[in-house]
Parts: structure tokens; sequence; C-alpha cells
């Protein structure tokens, strides 16, 4: 059951639904109650996305049709899903293969130009031996959007998958990411970075399901909610029987601004396997009112030194980008989430 079937077919009953384990904090069936019209083509440039210059190469969807708007070959392309029509409804699908022993930076961008769209987006990645690839999104959908992301990677041994996602929400939104991990030394690195306001919902679901001996995985995700806004993060890690070796590590760790927010969090470990090392983290918690006292007693208003030191909790993560300009371009976009010039 997905939003695209329901899309492709109208029929309501193939929506998730809080019945669905995996979906109990993000329900689709129980929010819509008709399905808007299919997204019209829309000609003409589109403007500029948040990685522009960046990229080598450009692969553009608009409202779910595939545009290229400025392809080259390059290790550094840009993948940008542009919903551009009010009050409609579109899928887009879209396969990557990354060639044995090559490096591909992937800058993706979905990007909300219009009111109260439904869009779902699914994504296949094959990364192959020896090949590193190093995925960043940023996800700006409009505040009465509705937008699944789906993403299935492939890695073979000795493969690179690291991959941040940074959102800021919509009425619904559900940001997964499920990753088959052949252990024979790939590494994988899974971060996320949430900055929810008014009544926005961002979801970020991952499950690595380890298959083989001798994988890593890192994940570390953080999250900011404020007023009635809604942070879900589901992290699996799965270990397979023969995976001995494994060394997995999550952690995920959230600041709630408001007593009206929330944030729902469920991090899970299923261990078959000997001899691994595997352990995960979960805090939910406020700012530190030492830390903002401190801060105003030098002089710094209340409100500043809030954005400072969520800003500073936050920079964790976005560190962790290693191309230099989309962390430049994360940098930003989280200063600009929270109040605070770049």
């Amino acid at each position: 059951m997905t939003l695209a079937t329901a899309l492709k077919t109208g029929d309501l009953t193939q929506l998730p639904s809080r019945r669905d384990e995996d979906w109990r904090w993000t329900d689709l069936r129980g929010l819509i109650r008709a399905l808007p019209p299919a997204s019209p083509a829309v000609d003409g440039d589109v403007a500029a996305g948040p990685f522009e210059g960046l990229a080598t190469g450009e692969i553009l969807f608009v409202n779910g049709r595939k545009r290229h708007a400025a392809t080259g070959a390059g290790e550094v392309v840009a993948l940008r899903f542009v919903s551009a029509s009010d009050g409609t409804a579109h899928a887009a699908a879209y396969a990557i293969v990354v060639e044995p022993d090559t490096t591909l930076v992937l800058l993706e961008s979905h990007e909300g130009r219009a009111d109260a769209y439904m869009s779902d987006v699914t994504i296949d990645i094959a990364v192959g031996e020896g090949a590193r690839v190093e995925r960043i999104i940023m996800v700006d959908d409009h505040a009465e959007a509705i937008n699944i992301v789906t993403t299935e990677v492939d890695l073979a041994p000795g493969a690179t998958f690291h991959q941040t996602v940074l959102t800021a929400g919509a009425r619904r939104q559900r940001i997964e990411t499920r990753i088959n991990h052949p252990g024979a030394h790939a590494q994988v690195r899974l971060d996320g970075v949430y900055v929810l306001a008014g009544q926005r919902h961002a979801d970020q679901t991952t499950v690595v399901t380890h298959g083989g001996a001798d994988g890593v995985t890192n994940q570390l995700t953080k999250g900011v909610v404020a007023d009635q806004a809604r942070g879900v993060f589901q992290g699996r890690i799965v270990v397979q029987p023969g995976a001995d070796q494994t060394d997995a590590r999550m952690g995920h760790h959230a600041l709630i601004l408001s007593d009206r927010a929330e944030v729902d969090a469920k991090p899970e470990l299923l261990i078959f396997a000997d001899d691994v090392s595997c352990a995960h983290g979960n805090t939910i918690g406020a700012l530190d009112d030492e830390a903002i006292f401190y801060a105003r007693q030098r002089g710094i208003p209340e409100a500043e030194a809030r954005a400072m030191l969520t800003e500073a909790f936050l920079g964790e993560v976005v560190e962790r980008i290693e191309h230099e300009g989309a962390r430049a371009v994360a940098a930003a976009w989280v200063a600009r989430k929270l109040g605070r010039s770049a």
C-alpha cells in the first residue's frame, strides 16, 4: 500500500494507515479523503534549485515528468523534483546505477513551488563494488503538501554510501530509505536533520539490513520541533544470521521547543548473529536553561541565544557532510530555518 498506488488506481484503501505499524505516526488514509486531479505538464524555465552552481549535471522532474534542464557527465549531479501546480497530484520514479570503483555526489532536492500538492517519489540506487556515493537531500515542501519519498539502495561489497537528509516538513511528509547491506567491508552513514514549526510533520524512516559479515553502519539524526509540529524518527538495523562482525551505531536526538510540539521515536536493533558490535541511543529534551542564562549574561538576547544553541546542536550533523559546497548550503539552510542569517 502506497500513495503512488492510490494515485494510479484512485483507490483510497491503498493508502497506508495507522494500522500499519511502520506508518502509525504518519497516517495517510485518515488524512486524505479524496485524491486531487493529476498534475499537468509545465512548460518553460524552472527557477534554480538550492544546489545551483555545484553540479556538473542536472536531472529535473517537474510535476512528476522528467526533463533534462542541463545534463552533463561528472561526479556531482543535481537531481531535482519540483512540484509546480496547486492542489494536484503526481508520482515520479528514477533509477541510478553507480559503476564499480567510481564516485558520485548526488545533490537531491524536493522543491515545493505550489500549494497543497501530493507527490510520491521512488528512487532506486545500485552502488557497484568499491564505488563511493554521497547523497545530500534537501526537502522544502509547502506547509499544506503531502510528500512521500522512498529510496531503495543496493550495495555491492566494498561500496560506501553516505546520506544526509535536511527537511522542514509538510502537512504529511515521509522520507524513507531502505538499504540492502552486503557486509563485505561496505560502509553506510545515514544522517538527518529536521527543523519543524507551525503544524508541519516530518517522518524520517530508515531500514538497514546487514546480510553478510564485516559491514559498518553509522547513523545520526537530530531534530528541532516548535509550535504544534511533529517529528517522527524510525530507524531499524537488522543483522541477519551469518552477518558476524557487524559494527552498527544509531543515534537520534531531538529538542522540543514548545509544550504542544511532539516527537515520536522508535530506534530498533534486530540482531540474529553473534560477534557483533551494535548500539543505539535516543534522547528528547529541551534547551539547557543554564546555557541560555550564560549567554544572556553576556548581552545576547534570549531569542538569539536559543537560535545559536539550536544551530550548534544541529551543526554536528551538518559538519559530517563531506562535499564542501553542499555543507555550506546545508549550514545556510539550517540558519534560515532558525531565523538567523547565514
